[in-house]
């Protein structure tokens, strides 16, 4: 495959193997942008990325500093182009140890490319040094000018393609994952599909067509996500949309789910869920509400049914349990359900089989 702007180095230090770490996680599992040449986690190093994660090796190593991931490049014969920061903490700030990092990789001659809300490009001391460098910064969470935002049109129903929501029970639970796994698999048995990216690391992993919701000005947030539809529509006319979540609806930091629902109007929903996740990903004593009351919440909101769950197998050790918690919640919801990064998702293909079909 073809990547769109070279060879990468990942910073993820001390997160790998956190949720913080998702935007690493996303680009070590598929990205059309780079070719992730390393990730730099001193906890892990000497480890696989890939094998950390799911469990089978690709040749992506697991490096403890800046200097060991140049090392590694230099002994295959690789140029690096790009430092991408693969962390995603609560709040999106960079911290301390990661702009010195920052700013040994502009030295190395390394573009920058970062998703938090700290925009570099404006950062009295590295921005400076990039332009010293001769290097790029680019800001993935900064917002276009207001000039270049779209108010909602209303258009959006004049969109022949299915468009398919993968929503959440929480934040950073797999919805962009399985976004992904779900066009690819669309792919393999013959389907047009575009992703729609909604967050830094659906950009980050080359997403056609995406915004980042959290940084938009509220007021076009329904008009950006109406008109990523419409561009994946007027441009490529895909049998399938496939539109990534944000947050989920009822937690208390990221609400989202809402404006996807209003402005996208997806026909088809399917819901991310990690059932051993008691609370809200960093927020202790906020309990997530029973899935049949999240369920509940959204066919309220979309008057759509919700179309079938998709597992996220954190917390449970092994394929009997992961089954086992597959089974629990069929039985509970009556709905389909599948992990993606164990079973596949031939499950939600199935469901979508008459949907497409009826498209022509």
């Amino acid at each position: 495959m073809d990547v769109l702007d070279g060879p990468a180095i990942v910073w993820c230090d001390g997160a790998y193997t956190t949720p913080e770490g998702k935007t690493a996680h996303g680009l070590v599992r598929f990205t059309r942008r780079y070719q992730v040449l390393s990730v730099i986690d001193r906890p892990h190093a000497g480890k696989d990325a890939a094998e950390l994660l799911d469990g089978t090796a690709k040749g992506i190593p697991v490096v403890p500093d800046l200097a060991a991931a140049l090392a590694d490049a230099e002994s295959r014969g690789i140029r690096p182009t790009h430092f991408v920061i693969g962390m995603a903490p609560d709040g999106g700030r960079l911290p301390d140890d990661g702009r010195e990092t920052v700013k040994a990789a502009m030295r190395a001659g390394l573009h920058v490319d970062c998703g938090l809300h700290d925009f570099l490009s404006e950062d009295a001391e590295i921005a400076p040094l990039a332009e010293a460098c001769g290097v790029r910064i680019r800001d993935v969470r900064k917002p276009p000018h207001r000039k270049d935002l779209h108010h909602f049109s209303s258009r959006i129903d004049s969109v022949g393609s299915l468009k398919v929501a993968i929503l959440g029970t929480d934040s950073a639970v797999g919805k962009r994952t399985t976004a992904w796994i779900l066009v690819h698999a669309l792919e393999k048995v013959g389907h047009t599909v575009e992703m729609i990216g909604t967050g830094q690391t659906g950009w980050l992993q080359g997403a056609r067509y995406s915004m980042v919701l959290d940084s938009l000005v509220n007021d076009f947030v329904a008009g950006e996500l109406e008109h990523a539809v419409l561009s994946a529509w007027d441009e490529r006319q895909p049998e399938a949309i496939v539109i990534e979540g944000q947050g989920a609806l009822m937690n208390p930091a990221y609400p989202g789910g809402l404006e996807i629902l209003a402005a996208c109007r997806p026909e088809v929903v399917f819901l991310q869920h990690a059932p051993t996740r008691l609370e809200y990903d960093g927020f202790p004593g906020f309990p997530i509400q029973p899935i049949e009351q999240q369920i509940a919440a959204l066919e309220m909101v979309s008057g759509r049914k919700i179309s079938g769950i998709t597992l996220n197998h954190e917390g449970l050790d092994s394929r009997e349990a992961i089954d086992a918690a597959c089974e629990e919640l069929r039985a509970r919801t009556g709905l389909p359900v599948c992990d993606p990064l164990i079973h596949g998702v031939d499950a939600l293909i199935e469901v979508l089989r008459p949907h497409l079909a009826a498209r022509g």
